[in-house]
C-alpha cells in the first residue's frame, strides 16, 4: 500500500470488480468478528478538513490507512493528509440500526424511509410491502449462507453492523443514482453490490420495465406479483446474487479489496442465486442446477476457456464475453463444490487470508489453484465436462 503510484490502479481495479459483480443472485453460534483498532482522524480536504471515525482495516509502515468508517465505507487515507489521530474505544463501533439508517437516509434523495430486520437495514422510497418482502428474502439467504459454509468447514463471522440495502422506487431514479458508481453500465443491471460502500443497491422490480405496476398491500402480495411474471427467475436471481456478494464480503468468505479472483466471487454468487418460483418466498435453497448458466456453458464452452477464466478477470469485463465467463464460473464452482469440496474450502481460506489492496499475477493465481486442487486448470476441463454432461 506504500507504493503511491500503484494505489490508484488498485482502487480502479476495485471499482472495475464492483461493476463485474453487478450480475445479470442445530448449528453453533456465529463467531463475532475480531476487534480492530479504532481511530478518530482529522483529514485535510480540498475545501475543509474532515473528521472520520472507524476501524483500521490495514495500516502501512508509512502511516497510510485503509479505514472502514462507521457507515461501512472503505476509505484510503494518505498519511500526509492526516492532521490528527486519536485512538477510540474499539467496543464503541457498533451504531444502532436506527441511527445508522438516519445517517444513510441523509445521503439519499428525499422521501426515503427505513426498516430493520435481524441482519439488514433496508432504505427505500418504494412500497413498504416490497421492502419487507426483500428483507424476508435476504434473511433467508443470510441463514442459508451461514449454515452452508459452516457445514462446509468455513468459520463464518458476523458483520459489525447490519448489512445495508438501498431500494429505489423506479428504474429511472435508480439509474441516476447508480451512474455515480457504475457509469455507463448503470442501465444494464438491475442491482449491484458496491465493494467500497458495502451496499446493495437496486429498485422496485414490480415497477421494472418488464413488469406491470400493481402496488402491493403486503409483503406476500409483493412476492406473488414478482413471481407471477415470466421474468421472475432473472429478477429474483439478481437480488439473491448481489446479496450473496454482500454476505461473502462481510462474513469472512472474501475480503474487500483483496485479490479475490472474479471466477470465485461470481461462482459463489451464481451457485446461490437459483430462485424458487413455486413459493411467494422466492428462494429456498443452495446449489440447485442453475439452468440458464448451465445451458450457456454448454453452448459457449471452448477448449482453453477454463484456464482463461481462472487466471484472468478480463473476460468478466468484456461485454462480448461476460455472460460466458459467468456461466463458466458457475460450472466450475458447482463442479468443485460437489466433487472436491474440502479442496475448494481450503482454497477459499487461502484467498480470505490475502490482505486488502493486494494484486496477484497470473502465475500466483495458477499456483494457488494448483496448490488447492493438485492440477492445472487445463487438466480439469475433461472432468468438468463429464460432470456437466450428467446434469439434468
Amino acid at each position: 500500500m506504500s507504493d503511491r503510484r500503484r494505489r490508484p490502479v488498485l482502487i480502479a481495479a476495485a471499482v472495475a470488480a464492483m461493476v463485474a459483480i453487478a450480475a445479470e443472485p442445530a448449528d453453533p453460534p456465529t463467531t463475532v468478528r475480531g476487534v480492530r483498532p479504532r481511530v478518530r482522524l482529522v483529514v485535510r480536504g480540498d475545501a475543509a478538513d474532515r473528521t472520520l471515525e472507524g476501524a483500521v482495516e490495514q495500516e502501512a509502515v508509512d502511516g497510510d490507512l485503509l479505514l472502514e468508517t462507521d457507515d461501512q465505507r472503505l476509505e484510503l487515507i494518505d498519511a500526509a493528509e492526516i492532521v490528527s489521530r486519536e485512538q477510540v474505544d474499539p467496543a464503541g463501533n457498533v451504531e444502532a440500526p436506527r441511527a445508522l439508517g438516519e445517517r444513510v437516509l441523509r445521503e439519499l434523495p428525499r422521501g426515503f424511509d427505513q426498516i430493520a430486520t435481524r441482519h439488514y437495514l433496508i432504505c427505500f422510497d418504494t412500497n413498504r410491502a416490497y421492502a419487507q418482502w426483500c428483507g424476508s428474502l435476504f434473511e433467508r439467504l443470510h441463514d442459508a449462507f451461514v449454515n452452508f459454509w459452516r457445514r462446509a468447514g468455513i468459520e463464518v463471522v458476523e458483520p459489525d453492523g447490519p448489512l445495508i440495502v438501498v431500494i429505489f422506487a423506479d428504474r429511472q431514479r435508480y439509474e441516476a443514482h447508480a451512474a455515480g458508481d457504475l457509469g455507463a453500465a448503470a442501465d444494464r443491471v438491475v442491482g449491484y453490490y458496491n465493494l467500497l460502500s458495502n451496499r446493495v443497491t437496486t429498485f422496485d422490480l414490480t415497477g421494472s420495465d418488464s413488469l406491470v405496476r400493481r402496488p402491493a398491500g403486503s409483503a406476500g402480495r409483493a412476492g406473488l406479483e414478482i413471481l407471477a411474471e415470466p421474468e421472475a427467475a432473472g429478477l429474483v436471481s439478481t437480488l439473491v446474487h448481489e446479496a450473496t456478494h454482500q454476505m461473502a464480503f462481510n462474513c469472512g468468505l472474501h475480503r474487500r479489496l483483496a485479490a479475490v479472483p472474479l471466477w470465485v466471487s461470481e461462482g459463489v454468487a451464481t451457485y446461490f442465486e437459483t430462485p424458487d418460483l413455486a413459493s411467494s418466498r422466492g428462494w429456498r435453497g443452495v446449489g440447485g442446477v442453475n439452468r440458464p448458466r448451465l445451458e450457456r456453458f454448454r453452448t459457449a464452452f471452448r477448449p482453453g476457456m477454463l484456464a482463461a477464466t481462472v487466471l484472468d478477470d478480463e473476460s468478466f469485463r468484456r461485454a462480448d464475453e461476460a455472460i460466458d465467463a459467468y456461466a463458466t464460473a458457475w460450472a466450475l464452482t458447482a463442479f468443485l463444490m460437489q466433487t472436491r469440496r474440502p479442496a475448494f474450502v481450503e482454497y477459499i481460506r487461502t484467498l480470505a487470508a490475502k490482505p486488502p489492496l493486494s494484486a496477484d499475477d497470473r502465475q500466483t493465481r495458477r499456483q494457488d489453484f494448483f496448490d488447492a486442487f493438485g492440477a492445472e486448470p487445463e487438466a480439469l476441463e475433461e472432468p468438468l465436462l463429464k460432470f456437466i454432461a450428467r446434469l439434468r
